[in-house]
């Protein structure tokens, strides 16, 4: 509660906001107590309809008011207009339930609990996607003379991966492994570049200089990232792909996923700009490739490993 005795909302309950998603996205924000409110419901939705506040509370063991405080938080009309949200959220059948994985879960329940929480998770991405945003970015990117992708740790790998797909953009694509070469790369940019610099925080600070430098060069710079920090403010253009990241635990497996089909979609985008032309040279590039795989007197299938 604030100092005026009310509860501070953590995020808007929009109208038929899956109340499972709503919790996942708002346990990182959640007090100590409070989250094991949310924990406990996550655990088992179904058992959480049926309960009273006494019961959630020993279940989650903590008081009666913590509950309530709980519900609160979330934007819930009290306990009972919590559980009605609940009931309609749980008939959708919308496991999201990573966060409480236990020690003493078998192989098959934490491979079926982290496919769940994955395809839940891109599937909230994907909701609240700019498709705005994400035509601008194509438009970005299919006027790009060149084109340079920055990231470190894990967004790195989404750079690599973003490198990688250079065929479908059809203009010289580059990503460089050592932080100094990205700084010295951005700083060499120019006028009709496209810098895009990808972070799942949007508050890494070498990615900021970089940011800095590839703007200081007269480049355009594109931000991909998980939610709106301090890149916001910095980049041409910003694509929020969030997620219901969990990171106590775990490394952003999600975040990268979601990253990954982002760029997908970019890519197939500008590929689909280029025109017949490109088009037939990409399909002969693809067939070449497929030849390198089976050799000559071998069928070839298209495996998708390039």
């Amino acid at each position: 509660m604030s100092a005026s005795g009310t509860v501070n909302r953590l995020l808007p309950l929009k109208p038929g906001r899956n109340v499972l998603e709503l919790i996942l996205v708002s346990l990182p924000q959640l007090r100590k107590s409070d989250r094991r409110v949310a924990e406990h419901i996550l655990s088992d939705p179904q058992a959480a309809l049926g309960a009273t506040v006494a019961e959630t509370a020993r279940g989650a063991g903590v008081s009666e008011p913590t509950v309530m405080r709980f519900c609160a938080a979330l934007g819930f009309d009290g306990f009972q207009d919590f559980k009605l949200k609940l009931a309609h959220s749980a008939a959708l059948g919308v496991p999201a339930t990573q966060s409480v994985l236990d020690a003493t879960d078998s192989p098959r329940a934490i491979t079926d609990k982290v496919f769940d929480y994955t395809m839940t998770s891109l599937d909230w991405a994907r909701a609240r996607l700019d498709h705005d945003a994400v035509a601008q970015a194509i438009d970005m990117l299919a006027g790009a003379r060149r084109i340079e992708f920055f990231g470190f740790g894990a967004s790195w790998i989404v750079a690599a991966d973003a490198q990688q797909k250079f065929p479908l953009f059809g203009v010289p694509c580059v990503v460089h492994t050592d932080s100094h070469q990205q700084f010295m790369a951005a700083s060499m940019m120019h006028s009709g570049d496209v810098a895009v610099a990808i972070s799942n925080t949007g508050e890494t600070i070498g990615l900021l200089d970089i940011i800095d430098a590839a703007k200081g060069a007269g480049a355009t710079v594109l931000g991909i990232s998980g939610r709106t920090g301090r890149m916001s403010s910095l980049c041409d253009l910003l694509l929020v792909v969030e997620t219901l990241e969990n990171t106590d635990i775990f490394t952003p497996t999600i975040s990268r996923l979601a990253a990954l089909v982002l760029v997908d979609i970019l890519a197939v985008g500008v590929a689909m700009r280029r025109g017949p032309d490109h088009q037939h040279r990409l399909a002969a590039m693809k067939k070449n490739l497929r030849k390198m795989r089976s050799g000559p007197d071998e069928p070839s299938f298209d495996d998708g490993d390039e």
